[in-house]
């Protein structure tokens, strides 16, 4: 199939899920009766080793366990959005799935306009979606108070840092949840670790410089470096690829300092820097997009929100891998104690970019 785009925009890649469905992807045509799942990447591109590649996941997933066709276009700036949203249109998907928070206007937009297509966004709460946009968010303020906890636990130098990529609620709910595990921390514990980049009462703190912030991981150096040679030992980078600039940093430290990863196992999708990553905030945005498409397929799409939190699995703190040994049992034990107690609303966490209810 051959689509008629502009230049700041790609050409959708196509794939099927099985031999039988090449045919029908090929021609991407609708009267053929085809079901196609299609995804639209953020500038970061589906090779962030983050949000966007493991939304893809899901689409792959699909391709694999339902035979279906698919297709993809990754977005090379803001401005390319509405056009690559409506390549995907063009190119008579099913289901659009669009990533991240960035989108939303958007995505919004194409669903109005495209009542018999389904859409899903990932990270974002539309006010007043339509009937046919499915939100894929994530309460990760919940994750990120345990791997906030977790810094607290371990930090030599009595001071631990986060910084975001842009200011936007998908980024700053991790920064709220981070920081408030820090002074549950200190709480508990009677002690005084510090939160170094982000200011929970101001909702301000340390990001990545513009343009393109969530690219920029020569920015992400530069704002981790600050937040060490500040103190801080262990660094929760949101900041998508940008964030690989602090694995950069923290690995040249020889392990005076380290990270603590965000949206994917950093130790699967970022396996060089395994050795300085204690765990990973997780969010399960492969499983949500593929469970998405699964319901499209099968007539039971609906656009109520998912959300996925400590109680479904749709959110948490990944394996420790190389730090396990590292982690005192007693502060994994503290750690399961708290997810429960998140789980069941006896700790009560407060951001403004929780999803709502």
């Amino acid at each position: 199939m051959a689509l008629s785009l502009s230049a700041c925009a790609q050409a959708p890649d196509q794939s099927s899920g099985s031999s039988a469905a090449a045919t029908t992807a090929s021609s991407g045509s609708a009267s053929s009766g085809a079901f196609k799942a299609c995804i639209v990447s953020d500038s970061a591109g589906f090779s962030d080793k983050s949000f966007n590649q493991t939304s893809l996941a899901g689409v792959e997933k699909a391709a694999s366990e339902l035979g279906i066709p698919t297709a993809k276009v990754e977005s090379k700036d803001d401005k390319d959005y509405a056009v690559n949203i409506q390549s995907m249109v063009d190119a008579k998907c099913t289901i659009i799935v669009s990533v991240g928070f960035l989108l939303e206007k958007a995505t919004v937009a194409a669903a109005k306009a495209n009542p018999n297509i389904d859409f899903a966004i990932v990270d974002s709460q539309p006010e007043n979606a339509p009937s046919n946009l499915k939100p894929l968010i994530f309460n990760t303020a919940e994750s990120s108070f345990m791997a906030g906890y977790l810094a607290a636990g371990l930090t030599k130098t009595g001071k631990v840092g986060t910084f975001g990529g842009m200011k936007i609620p998908t980024v700053t709910i991790f920064m709220d949840g981070f920081a408030q595990g820090v002074d549950y921390y200190n709480t508990q514990k009677k002690k005084s670790v510090q939160v170094l980049g982000w200011d929970a009462k101001k909702q301000d703190g340390q990001f990545v410089p513009q343009p393109n912030p969530f690219q920029n991981v020569a920015g992400g150096k530069t704002t981790a470096q600050t937040l060490i040679n500040q103190g801080a030992d262990i660094v929760l980078p949101v900041a998508g690829n940008a964030g690989n600039g602090a694995l950069q940093v923290v690995q040249s430290t020889g392990g005076k300092a380290n990270a603590i990863w965000v949206d994917a196992d950093g130790c699967k999708t970022q396996p060089s820097y395994c050795s300085s990553i204690v765990s990973s905030v997780y969010k399960g945005m492969d499983v949500a997009v593929f469970a998405a498409i699964k319901s499209a397929k099968d007539g039971s799409f609906s656009g109520d929100p998912y959300v996925g939190t400590l109680a479904n699995g749709g959110t948490g703190l990944s394996p420790f891998h190389t730090f396990d040994s590292k982690v005192p049992s007693d502060l994994k034990s503290e750690l399961t104690t708290i997810k429960a107690d998140i789980a069941s609303g006896k700790i009560k966490i407060t951001s403004t970019a929780q999803p709502k209810k």
